[in-house]
């Protein structure tokens, strides 16, 4: 199968680049290399050195014995995304091409106005270019389980069946989103649907939960195939930057009382779940939605997972909150159903203690090039507008 991933260089990206890559299929990608700007941006940088994408190109092809054929460039333009598809003729589109930081869009109205504009318009030049180009082929779309907000009831997979005045209906589950940036990703499930019903195109929208781990095991130990571990405010996610504060002495610290549920999953079983999406595709006209964690968990929850394991490698980690920046519940119901990759035969490969050991293994040799970025690790994006840092709490 030929496989397009537009955001090939991020932390998703160049990961599921290789992992379809070892398992047959053909890989191309696109990237405008934003991602790196971004974490500047946010004065910090991965806490794993990343080669530059001559260098990727270059292992990418030692290693599997393929050409990732790439393109820089912006898929925010059209003729840009057009060129790719003429010259590549995708069977399957993987949207992971889109701002992931829900910080970065509080930031203020020019980042509000960016990660809007970024994330709506290269899913619209995707959708428009299959049409154009490839009608066959089925879209990927990385949604998030931050589309659906913490509701007082169960979460179902995108429709769920509802009666109201003695009649009955399934619609599409309310979306509650909790950032500019979330209801980015709302409003592209929305045009991806309506694009499937206007044009019979097939997409399936992946509401997935929050990704952690360093690696997956086809990198192997080349430095040059290892993807990004982000760990400041905006786009390090909890357990990558609660790792970082263990390997630096650093206490860990979740938000608030520290209670808000998420799901979860590693990063290895994030491309197990996507190459499942991509191998089994969407019928023509159908707009699927699939629930993507292994499990839900707390805040603190994590935090005391991650100290339960610094205890077996011999660290001592601490535990200290912060004052919540986010306008977010901090005590909810959550019980989201994920049963559509289940059914489709996604196994969870680790339970999340024995990731987070391989995860601290891994950062411990970069334990100064974390603490060099130190500061990144406190926010000061507040959703009330002001820029200060966050105080310790408790």
């Amino acid at each position: 199968m030929k496989v397009f991933v537009a955001g090939v260089d991020g932390y998703l990206g160049w990961t599921l680049a290789q992992y379809l890559a070892s398992r047959g299929h053909v890989v191309a990608g696109a990237d405008l290399m934003l991602r790196r700007q971004w974490v500047d941006e946010m004065q910090s940088w991965s806490a794993i050195p990343i080669a530059s994408m001559s260098e990727r190109l270059r292992a990418f092809h030692q290693r599997y014995g393929k050409t990732l054929q790439f393109w820089e460039g912006d898929l925010r333009q059209y003729d840009f995304v057009q060129k790719i598809f003429r010259e590549f003729r995708p069977d399957a589109v993987v949207h992971l091409g889109e701002c992931p930081s829900a910080p970065y869009s509080m930031v203020d109205a020019q980042h509000a106005v960016f990660v809007q504009m970024n994330n709506i318009t290269t899913t619209f030049n995707l959708m428009f270019a299959m049409r154009e180009l490839c009608q066959e082929a089925h879209l990927v779309k990385l949604g998030t389980m931050g589309e659906y907000g913490t509701p007082n009831i169960d979460i179902p997979e995108g429709f769920f069946e509802i009666e109201y005045r003695g009649r009955r209906d399934r619609l599409p589950f309310p979306r509650q989103a909790a950032s500019w940036y979330h209801w980015s990703k709302v409003h592209g499930s929305n045009n991806v649907m309506f694009a499937c019903k206007l044009w019979g195109l097939r997409a399936t929208d992946v509401m997935q939960g929050v990704v952690f781990g360093t690696r997956i095991d086809e990198m192997g130990e080349d430095e040059a195939l290892r993807t990004r571990l982000d760990f400041d405010q905006a786009f390090g996610t909890v357990i990558n930057r609660y790792c970082c504060q263990a390997v630096i002495g650093h206490p860990l610290t979740p938000y608030g009382k520290g209670h808000q549920r998420r799901g979860f999953l590693p990063l290895r079983d994030s491309m197990q779940c996507l190459r499942l999406a991509v191998e089994n595709p969407a019928t023509r006209g159908e707009y699927r939605v699939f629930n993507q964690f292994e499990e839900t968990y707390d805040i603190t929850q994590l935090a005391q997972k991650v100290q339960a394991v610094g205890k077996k490698l011999g660290i001592d980690i601490g535990v200290h909150n912060l004052e919540n920046p986010r306008a977010e519940l901090e005590e909810h119901y959550y019980k989201p159903d994920h049963r559509h990759l289940l059914d489709l035969g996604y196994q969870p490969t680790h339970d999340v203690e024995a990731e987070m050991e391989i995860m601290i293994k891994d950062l411990l040799p970069f334990r100064d090039r974390i603490e060099a970025k130190r500061q990144a690790l406190i926010p000061d994006v507040r959703w009330d507008g002001r820029r200060e840092k966050v105080k310790f709490v408790g």
